[in-house]
């Protein structure tokens, strides 16, 4: 079984285990400054190299097949593709891939859709830089790795009797989660409005704040999210 530890319980200053050899890192962010940062600060360590960067989730997969890196540092909410759906292709191509989520959201439909992808850990980019340090050294050696906050989600969620599955999508509203079902069951905004007795555009303003918190880039993601997590299954 793998180590469940908390990025601040668990920092190296040395890496003794792989002795001399570099971790060779890529980094998939859709933002330039997170990438020139995060270069910075891991360029500066001596036994780190970043190989690559990735400014969306299609080309982090590209990028991962064609360097092969040891840790790919993987942000959730990329255009084109989301980091969860890429580090799920990532993994099916190569299983032994080791992917660290370096997000802002800490919610729990984000951290277990995270893991179910695949993700050996989850750190928050608001993360001290020793933590994140520690976070890739310990995904690259084998262990499970979380920002503290993140950690305690998970334990918590490891820890709930089994009898009772989570709410999926917590964060959304009574309505919100109405409309999410009928946009899983298909249905076009119009329908969605004639169905719940609301304007068309009334439909298009909840949309748009679901896919926010979703962090979905379109409808066809937020259909695959819904499906995933059980909803829409009444025509499906």
């Amino acid at each position: 079984m793998e180590e469940l530890v908390s990025a601040s319980s668990c920092l190296w200053e040395t890496d003794e285990s792989m002795g001399s050899k570099r971790l060779r890192l890529l980094v998939a962010d859709d933002h330039p400054l997170v990438r020139r940062g995060m270069r910075a600060v891991l360029g500066a360590v001596a036994d780190f190299e970043i190989v690559g960067e990735a400014g969306t989730g299609r080309e982090a997969i590209a990028r991962a097949s064609e360097l092969q890196p040891d840790v790919i540092l993987m942000d959730l909410q990329m255009p084109d593709l989301s980091g969860i759906d890429a580090t799920r292709q990532i993994l099916a191509a190569q299983p032994d891939a080791r992917i660290l989520v370096i997000t802002l959201f800490q919610d729990d439909d984000s951290v277990f859709l995270a893991l179910r992808a695949g993700a050996r850990g989850y750190i928050l980019k608001d993360a001290e830089e020793d933590e994140l340090v520690a976070a890739i050294r310990a995904v690259a050696s084998g262990a499970a790795m979380f920002s503290p906050a993140v950690a305690t989600r998970v334990l918590t969620l490891f820890a709930a009797p089994r009898s009772t599955a989570p709410v999926a999508f917590p964060t959304l509203t009574e309505r919100e989660r109405e409309i999410l079902e009928l946009i899983a069951q298909g249905l076009p905004n119009p329908r969605i409005g004639q169905q719940l007795g609301i304007s068309t555009k009334t439909v298009g303003n909840h949309v748009s704040v679901i896919f926010g918190k979703l962090q979905v880039a379109d409808r066809a993601e937020a259909i695959v999210r819904a499906r995933e997590a059980g909803l829409g299954r009444s025509n499906h």
